[in-house]
């Protein structure tokens, strides 16, 4: 009989006595099967980021993480009420990092970390209208050259690049990002991304769908050709040849 059994178990016994036999049954407690915890983690998100990152932290990493870089951490909301033991990267310096520095030259030894996490700009330019905190929400320091296309996708290469030394074998970076609209062009940055992260050595494990609570939009546009970016991307990648 399976341990997993929920049926009762009865065991009999023979007992001796002078000119007869007695034969006695015991019954045994039912062996219950034990449920696990196991929480699927959902492919979409509709809460917030941090709760999504610490359950990103729980799920993928082999064992606890002991050191994290969070190599854009702007103003650190991702970790807002966190213990995780992390250091917090950004060029700019006014947002008070513990590190000022380019996530395309990281000052730090190889093999160091656990986790990298990386929440490049959302918006390559901000147009002519100032009234958008485009510059606060989504971190934008530096405006993207024509030549660049006006993009940001020429970055990925070298931060991949440089995640990938300082990362520890079977480490993993979890990347947002997401993708839009660029010169009637719809611009496929998550795609890029992780093109460019295979190159280098990452192998890409997940994929999880962040919904916003609402897309980017500005009240003078007349007319629509796409529609709007309502949701954006966690991926998943370990310094390994596989996932599992």
């Amino acid at each position: 009989m399976s341990l997993l059994s929920f049926g009762v178990m009865r065991q009999a016994k023979l007992w001796e006595s002078p000119g007869r036999t007695i034969r006695t049954t015991r019954t045994k407690k039912p062996l219950l099967a034990v449920p696990t915890q196991y929480k699927p983690l959902p492919s979409v998100w509709d809460e917030g980021d941090a709760e999504l990152l610490e359950r990103l932290l729980n799920f993928y990493p082999r064992k606890r993480p002991k050191r994290i870089l969070d190599a854009t951490v702007n103003g650190g909301r991702f970790w807002r009420g966190s213990n995780r033991p992390v250091i917090g990267m950004d060029i700019a310096r006014t947002h008070r990092p513990m590190v000022v520095a380019d996530n395309i030259c990281m000052p730090f030894r190889k093999a160091s970390f656990d986790v990298i996490v990386y929440d490049p700009p959302h918006i390559p330019n901000q147009g002519k209208d100032r009234s958008k905190d485009f510059n606060t929400r989504f971190g934008l320091v530096l405006r993207s050259s024509k030549e660049n296309g006006y993009t940001f996708s020429h970055t990925y290469p070298p931060f991949l690049q440089e995640a990938h030394a300082i990362l520890k074998p079977e480490g993993i970076l979890l990347c947002k990002i997401t993708d839009y609209i660029h010169d009637h062009q719809y611009q496929w940055a998550h795609v890029e991304f992780v093109q460019a992260a295979k190159v280098v050595g990452f192998q890409p494990c997940d994929c999880i769908i962040k919904i916003r609570k609402g897309p980017i939009i500005d009240p003078k546009w007349k007319v629509a050709h796409h529609s709007r970016r309502q949701h954006c991307y966690w991926l998943v990648f370990r310094k390994s040849d596989k996932c599992e």
